[in-house]
């Protein structure tokens, strides 16, 4: 049995570095590439899926969120006053699993919400934006996010295709100098005006002006078509998504995987000295983990 649930691993996670235009080009990204461990379940999504599978969706699909698009400006204000305070930043700790390779190249967020847990200092500093945030069961995760100038984000796939990605420009520079590519296709922010994606196609931004770009990035429940499906997916946010919550301030709550990160973040770490030190052996090391990782799974 153990043999077959590995060959749909593999056919899965084939699919997935091969899935639109833009593929990682080594094959040692390809096999590295975290996304493949959900690849069997991001298929499912795909498969099932009530949207066109596109790099860029039409906001319009979404008529809940019309309603974020309509208030950009308080949302704004809101932003604007966190950002003065220096309050949209890098975490200061280990404690973001999913975000912490982005802050070494200069990305900083504030939390508003993350899969089922609203942070304290986000009632406190932005209350206007959460309550209307909380009135729209599809959004699941919420942020403002700042691209400084100079800032970027290395090409990447997220890992989990059971939501989509919704960016709307509060403070931008309006300039095709401050961009996001998804798949080969690029689109510059613009205030007051939303774009979703697919994040679990390859993407990569860069801010080359002067400016901050500043904007609410929502992750919206992606609609299937086949209702055992959904129930994966509000089961999967639940135990896994809601784990990776982290913290703004103290005080607020930081889930299992952020609070295990340091120790993660350590093993990490000796695997970059044993890479500067020895390549040849880093790499051996690496697949020989893989290999008992998957024979422990599997067989």
């Amino acid at each position: 049995m153990g043999i077959y649930v590995f060959l749909i691993f593999v056919v899965c996670a084939i699919y997935v570095q091969n899935r639109g235009r833009v593929k990682h080009a080594q094959f040692k990204r390809k096999l590295t590439d975290h996304a493949n461990l959900l690849a069997p379940l991001n298929c499912l999504f795909y498969v099932f899926s009530k949207i066109r599978n596109t790099p860029y969706i039409d906001p319009r699909e979404f008529p809940e969120l019309d309603k974020v698009t309509s208030n950009w400006e308080m949302i704004r204000d809101e932003a604007l006053a966190l950002n003065s305070a220096s309050s949209i930043k890098a975490s200061d700790d280990l404690d973001d699993i999913g975000f912490n390779s982005f802050f070494k190249t200069g990305w900083k967020r504030y939390y508003l919400k993350w899969y089922g847990s609203d942070l304290n200092s986000a009632r406190q500093s932005c209350p206007k934006t959460l309550e209307l945030l909380n009135q729209i069961p599809s959004v699941k995760g919420a942020m403002f996010a700042m691209l400084p100038p100079g800032a970027r984000l290395v090409k990447h796939r997220d890992p989990y295709a059971g939501s989509l990605r919704y960016h709307l420009g509060l403070e931008t520079p309006e300039s095709d100098g401050c961009y996001i590519e998804v798949d080969g296709e690029r689109y510059s922010w613009r205030n007051g005006e939303a774009v979703m994606f697919d994040e679990t196609y390859i993407h990569h931004a860069e801010n080359t002006t002067d400016k901050n770009r500043i904007v609410l990035f929502l992750d919206v429940v992606r609609p299937v078509s086949f209702a055992p499906v959904q129930w994966i997916n509000t089961g999967f946010s639940n135990l896994v998504m809601s784990a990776s919550a982290t913290k703004n301030v103290d005080g607020d709550k930081v889930g299992g995987l952020n609070r295990a990160f340091a120790g993660i973040y350590k093993v990490r770490s000796l695997g970059k000295r044993i890479k500067a030190y020895n390549k040849p052996l880093y790499y051996l090391i690496q697949y020989a983990l893989y290999a008992l990782i998957i024979y422990a799974i599997f067989f």
